[in-house]
Protein backbone atom coordinates (compact mmCIF):
# COMPACT_ATOMS: atom_id res chain seq x y z
CA UNK A 1 0.00 0.00 0.00
CA UNK A 2 1.17 3.51 -0.81
CA UNK A 3 0.67 5.94 2.07
CA UNK A 4 0.61 9.68 1.37
CA UNK A 5 0.55 12.21 4.21
CA UNK A 6 -0.18 15.83 3.37
CA UNK A 7 0.71 18.78 5.59
CA UNK A 8 -1.35 21.88 4.86
CA UNK A 9 -2.98 24.91 6.47
CA UNK A 10 -6.11 24.29 4.38
CA UNK A 11 -7.03 20.62 4.97
CA UNK A 12 -10.64 21.07 3.84
CA UNK A 13 -9.45 21.69 0.28
CA UNK A 14 -8.61 17.99 -0.06
CA UNK A 15 -11.94 16.46 0.97
CA UNK A 16 -13.50 16.62 -2.50
CA UNK A 17 -10.42 15.38 -4.35
CA UNK A 18 -9.64 12.38 -2.15
CA UNK A 19 -13.31 11.46 -1.71
CA UNK A 20 -14.27 10.89 -5.33
CA UNK A 21 -13.52 8.88 -8.45
CA UNK A 22 -10.36 6.80 -8.80
CA UNK A 23 -8.69 8.15 -5.65
CA UNK A 24 -11.72 7.20 -3.55
CA UNK A 25 -11.84 3.69 -5.06
CA UNK A 26 -8.10 3.24 -4.54
CA UNK A 27 -8.56 3.93 -0.83
CA UNK A 28 -11.54 1.60 -0.60
CA UNK A 29 -9.44 -1.14 -2.21
CA UNK A 30 -6.70 -0.36 0.34
CA UNK A 31 -4.22 0.30 -2.43
CA UNK A 32 -3.59 3.86 -1.27
CA UNK A 33 -3.97 5.56 2.11
CA UNK A 34 -4.19 9.36 2.17
CA UNK A 35 -3.95 11.32 5.41
CA UNK A 36 -4.35 15.10 5.47
CA UNK A 37 -2.90 16.96 8.46
CA UNK A 38 -3.69 20.51 9.57
CA UNK A 39 -0.33 22.19 10.22
CA UNK A 40 -1.96 24.47 12.79
CA UNK A 41 -2.50 21.55 15.18
CA UNK A 42 1.29 21.33 15.53
CA UNK A 43 1.76 24.98 16.47
CA UNK A 44 3.41 25.68 19.83
CA UNK A 45 1.10 28.68 20.07
CA UNK A 46 -2.00 26.81 21.22
CA UNK A 47 -4.06 29.97 21.58
CA UNK A 48 -3.50 31.61 18.21
CA UNK A 49 -2.32 28.44 16.38
CA UNK A 50 0.15 30.56 14.45
CA UNK A 51 2.34 28.73 11.91
CA UNK A 52 3.98 31.66 10.12
CA UNK A 53 6.03 34.77 10.82
CA UNK A 54 7.71 37.70 9.06
CA UNK A 55 10.99 36.95 7.29
CA UNK A 56 14.28 38.03 8.85
CA UNK A 57 15.89 40.82 6.86
CA UNK A 58 12.53 42.28 5.87
CA UNK A 59 10.49 41.81 2.76
CA UNK A 60 6.85 41.25 1.87
CA UNK A 61 4.66 38.39 3.00
CA UNK A 62 5.02 35.71 5.62
CA UNK A 63 7.04 32.49 5.89
CA UNK A 64 5.89 29.14 7.31
CA UNK A 65 7.83 28.63 10.53
CA UNK A 66 10.26 25.83 11.32
CA UNK A 67 8.73 24.65 14.61
CA UNK A 68 5.34 23.36 13.43
CA UNK A 69 6.83 21.73 10.32
CA UNK A 70 9.62 19.98 12.26
CA UNK A 71 7.12 18.71 14.84
CA UNK A 72 4.57 17.65 12.22
CA UNK A 73 7.05 15.61 10.20
CA UNK A 74 8.50 14.01 13.34
CA UNK A 75 5.02 12.99 14.49
CA UNK A 76 3.86 11.74 11.09
CA UNK A 77 7.02 9.78 10.37
CA UNK A 78 7.25 8.08 13.72
CA UNK A 79 9.48 5.07 13.16
CA UNK A 80 8.61 4.80 9.47
CA UNK A 81 10.87 5.79 6.62
CA UNK A 82 9.21 8.38 4.43
CA UNK A 83 10.26 10.57 1.53
CA UNK A 84 9.45 14.23 2.19
CA UNK A 85 8.31 16.33 -0.76
CA UNK A 86 7.90 20.09 -0.80
CA UNK A 87 5.70 21.63 -3.51
CA UNK A 88 7.55 24.68 -4.77
CA UNK A 89 7.94 26.75 -7.97
CA UNK A 90 11.69 26.15 -7.54
CA UNK A 91 11.30 22.38 -7.66
CA UNK A 92 12.02 19.95 -10.47
CA UNK A 93 9.25 19.70 -13.08
CA UNK A 94 6.80 16.88 -12.33
CA UNK A 95 6.67 14.30 -15.13
CA UNK A 96 5.26 10.83 -15.71
CA UNK A 97 8.66 9.12 -15.21
CA UNK A 98 9.03 11.14 -12.00
CA UNK A 99 5.64 9.92 -10.81
CA UNK A 100 6.64 6.32 -11.51
CA UNK A 101 9.78 6.71 -9.42
CA UNK A 102 7.81 8.09 -6.49
CA UNK A 103 5.49 5.07 -6.42
CA UNK A 104 8.50 2.94 -5.50
CA UNK A 105 8.34 4.51 -2.03
CA UNK A 106 5.84 3.14 0.49
CA UNK A 107 5.51 6.37 2.44
CA UNK A 108 5.43 9.94 1.13
CA UNK A 109 4.95 13.18 3.03
CA UNK A 110 3.96 16.26 1.02
CA UNK A 111 4.46 19.73 2.49
CA UNK A 112 2.17 22.30 0.89
CA UNK A 113 4.05 25.56 0.67
CA UNK A 114 2.29 28.87 1.23
CA UNK A 115 2.89 32.59 1.47
CA UNK A 116 6.56 33.32 0.71
CA UNK A 117 7.58 29.70 1.30
CA UNK A 118 8.96 27.74 4.24
CA UNK A 119 11.80 28.37 6.68
CA UNK A 120 15.01 27.36 4.89
CA UNK A 121 16.03 25.08 7.78
CA UNK A 122 13.05 22.85 7.01
CA UNK A 123 14.10 22.58 3.38
CA UNK A 124 17.72 21.83 4.26
CA UNK A 125 17.12 19.31 7.04
CA UNK A 126 13.82 17.60 6.27
CA UNK A 127 12.93 17.91 2.58
CA UNK A 128 14.16 15.15 0.25
CA UNK A 129 12.98 16.77 -2.96
CA UNK A 130 11.09 19.79 -4.27
CA UNK A 131 8.49 19.40 -7.02
CA UNK A 132 6.95 21.97 -9.36
CA UNK A 133 3.95 21.26 -11.59
CA UNK A 134 4.74 24.15 -13.94
CA UNK A 135 6.54 27.43 -14.48
CA UNK A 136 3.93 29.65 -12.87
CA UNK A 137 3.05 30.77 -9.35
CA UNK A 138 0.01 29.51 -7.44
CA UNK A 139 -1.47 30.78 -4.19
CA UNK A 140 -0.30 27.67 -2.33
CA UNK A 141 0.95 24.14 -2.65
CA UNK A 142 -2.39 22.42 -2.20
CA UNK A 143 -3.28 22.17 -5.89
CA UNK A 144 0.18 20.78 -6.82
CA UNK A 145 -0.17 18.23 -4.00
CA UNK A 146 -3.52 17.13 -5.42
CA UNK A 147 -1.99 16.74 -8.86
CA UNK A 148 0.80 14.60 -7.45
CA UNK A 149 -1.64 12.43 -5.49
CA UNK A 150 -3.82 11.86 -8.54
CA UNK A 151 -0.89 11.00 -10.81
CA UNK A 152 0.62 8.57 -8.29
CA UNK A 153 -2.66 6.86 -7.41
CA UNK A 154 -3.27 5.88 -11.04
CA UNK A 155 0.11 4.16 -11.16
CA UNK A 156 -0.40 1.92 -8.13
CA UNK A 157 -0.96 -1.68 -9.32
CA UNK A 158 -4.58 -2.74 -9.05
CA UNK A 159 -6.05 0.77 -8.96
CA UNK A 160 -7.08 1.03 -12.61
CA UNK A 161 -9.25 -1.70 -14.09
CA UNK A 162 -6.88 -2.56 -16.94
CA UNK A 163 -3.11 -2.27 -17.00
CA UNK A 164 -3.45 -1.54 -20.71
CA UNK A 165 -5.14 1.75 -19.82
CA UNK A 166 -1.84 3.00 -18.40
CA UNK A 167 0.20 1.77 -21.33
CA UNK A 168 -1.89 3.70 -23.84
CA UNK A 169 -2.06 7.00 -21.97
CA UNK A 170 -0.29 10.20 -22.89
CA UNK A 171 3.40 10.52 -21.97
CA UNK A 172 3.94 6.76 -22.04
CA UNK A 173 6.66 5.91 -24.56
CA UNK A 174 7.42 9.65 -24.84
CA UNK A 175 4.29 10.27 -26.92
CA UNK A 176 0.88 11.84 -26.52
CA UNK A 177 -2.15 9.59 -26.80
CA UNK A 178 -3.76 9.51 -30.23
CA UNK A 179 -7.38 10.47 -31.03
CA UNK A 180 -10.29 8.43 -29.68
CA UNK A 181 -13.82 7.99 -31.06
CA UNK A 182 -17.06 6.44 -29.82
CA UNK A 183 -20.60 5.88 -31.14
CA UNK A 184 -22.19 6.99 -33.40
CA UNK A 185 -19.86 6.26 -36.32
CA UNK A 186 -21.35 9.22 -38.20
CA UNK A 187 -22.20 12.29 -36.13
CA UNK A 188 -23.67 15.13 -38.19
CA UNK A 189 -21.49 14.22 -41.15
CA UNK A 190 -18.35 13.79 -39.05
CA UNK A 191 -17.26 10.21 -39.60
CA UNK A 192 -15.03 7.88 -37.61
CA UNK A 193 -11.95 6.78 -39.62
CA UNK A 194 -12.72 3.61 -41.55
CA UNK A 195 -9.76 1.72 -40.06
CA UNK A 196 -11.34 1.83 -36.59
CA UNK A 197 -14.43 0.10 -37.95
CA UNK A 198 -12.51 -2.53 -39.90
CA UNK A 199 -11.94 -5.04 -37.11
CA UNK A 200 -8.33 -5.37 -38.28
CA UNK A 201 -6.47 -5.07 -34.96
CA UNK A 202 -3.01 -4.83 -36.49
CA UNK A 203 -4.12 -2.06 -38.84
CA UNK A 204 -5.81 -0.24 -35.95
CA UNK A 205 -2.68 -0.50 -33.81
CA UNK A 206 -0.53 0.83 -36.67
CA UNK A 207 -2.97 3.72 -37.27
CA UNK A 208 -3.05 4.67 -33.59
CA UNK A 209 0.72 4.68 -33.35
CA UNK A 210 1.03 6.82 -36.47
CA UNK A 211 -1.57 9.25 -35.13
CA UNK A 212 0.22 9.46 -31.76
CA UNK A 213 3.52 10.24 -33.48
CA UNK A 214 1.88 12.89 -35.67
CA UNK A 215 0.12 14.52 -32.70
CA UNK A 216 3.28 14.54 -30.58
CA UNK A 217 5.40 16.04 -33.35
CA UNK A 218 2.86 18.81 -33.79
CA UNK A 219 2.06 19.64 -30.16
CA UNK A 220 4.98 18.40 -28.03
CA UNK A 221 8.01 17.68 -30.26
CA UNK A 222 10.23 18.04 -27.20
CA UNK A 223 8.92 14.71 -25.88
CA UNK A 224 10.45 12.86 -28.81
CA UNK A 225 13.93 14.35 -28.53
CA UNK A 226 16.43 11.53 -28.18
CA UNK A 227 13.84 8.83 -28.92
Amino acid sequence: MLRIDVITIFPDMFSTVVGHSIIKRAQEKKKVAIHVHDLRTFSADKKRRSVDDRPFGGGPGMVLSAQPLFDAIKKIKGRRKARVIYTSPAGKPFTQPHAKRLTKHKNLIIICGHYEGIDERVRLKLVDEEISIGDYVLTGGELPAMVIIDALTRLVPGVLGKAQSLEQESFESNMLEGPQYTRPANFRGLKVPDVLLSGDHKAIEHWRKAQAIQKTKKIRPDLMEGV
